[in-house]
């Protein structure tokens, strides 16, 4: 065989080594945040182990550990507040100028048209003329009726032909004639109003019964009110009224008209 001839070969490139990428890493999986249910069911151990987890002070009762986790869920399942982008200011429109400029009305002419629609203005009642004393002792009065217990018929609970009006006990055992603990008061003198002002209206007034014009002779308005009796007829009644007004008198029971 004949001898192989050593020729020159041409250098093998070999391919470089790279580092194979390595793999990104596995998303963790987000830990599932317990429910209200569960956390207002769970026992102190498992609330002390999600408070440590959420970074929350785990000590304490088990109220207050379950008031702490509620409110970092509610916290948590908040959605973050995007800021609202600041509009730039649109220039001021001039105002269109309207058909008819509302001129206001004049007190004067309100009063006119209320007058022809038939609106009756309001008109304050009348008062007595009372010293200071007076005011203090009918206020005194008005607290002392406040605080008057009610007092009822013995055995009004009992019996459905008693009502509650009061009647003195009259038995020989009642223990509310005798005035036992247990039974309510009976109305004694301590229960009284001052007696200056014994009688009056609350307004202040000294009633006046009148069954016809001719009694309002000699009545003095500043003191005085009329009450009209209640046997009085409707016809009687407006002539009454009529005179009341004419001579300044406050009437308590005014008839309403239609």
């Amino acid at each position: 065989m004949a001898e192989e001839k050593n020729t020159p070969t041409a250098p093998v490139k070999r391919a470089k080594k790279t580092a194979m990428p390595e793999a990104p890493p596995e998303p963790k999986e987000a830990k599932k945040l317990p429910t209200p249910p569960q956390v207002r069911a769970a026992k102190k151990a498992e609330l002390v182990a999600w408070a440590q987890e959420f970074g929350l002070d785990s000590e304490g009762k088990v109220d207050e550990l379950r008031k702490r986790i509620l409110d970092h869920l509610e916290k948590a399942e908040k959605p973050p507040e995007v800021p609202k982008k600041e509009e730039p200011e649109e220039a001021a429109k001039p105002a269109k100028p309207t058909k008819a400029a509302k001129v206001p009305k004049k007190p004067a002419e309100e009063e006119a048209k209320k007058g022809e629609e038939g609106v009756e203005e309001y008109e304050p009642k009348q008062k007595p003329k009372l010293d200071a004393a007076t005011r203090k002792l009918l206020v005194l009065r008005a607290a002392k009726s406040a605080a008057r217990p009610s007092f009822r018929r013995q055995e009004w609970f009992r019996y459905k032909r008693f009502h509650e009006e009061w009647r003195k006990p009259q038995g020989g055992q009642s223990k509310l004639r005798r005035h036992f603990g247990y039974r309510w008061n009976l109305p004694s003198i301590g229960y009284r109003g001052p007696r200056e002002v014994r009688g009056l209206h609350p307004s202040g007034f000294q009633e006046v019964l009148i069954h016809n014009p001719r009694q309002l002779e000699g009545l003095d308005p500043a003191k005085q009110a009329v009450r009209i009796a209640g046997a009085v007829g409707a016809r009687k009644r407006v002539l009454i009224e009529k005179a009341c007004e004419e001579k300044g008198l406050r009437v308590l029971n005014r008839m309403v008209g239609e």
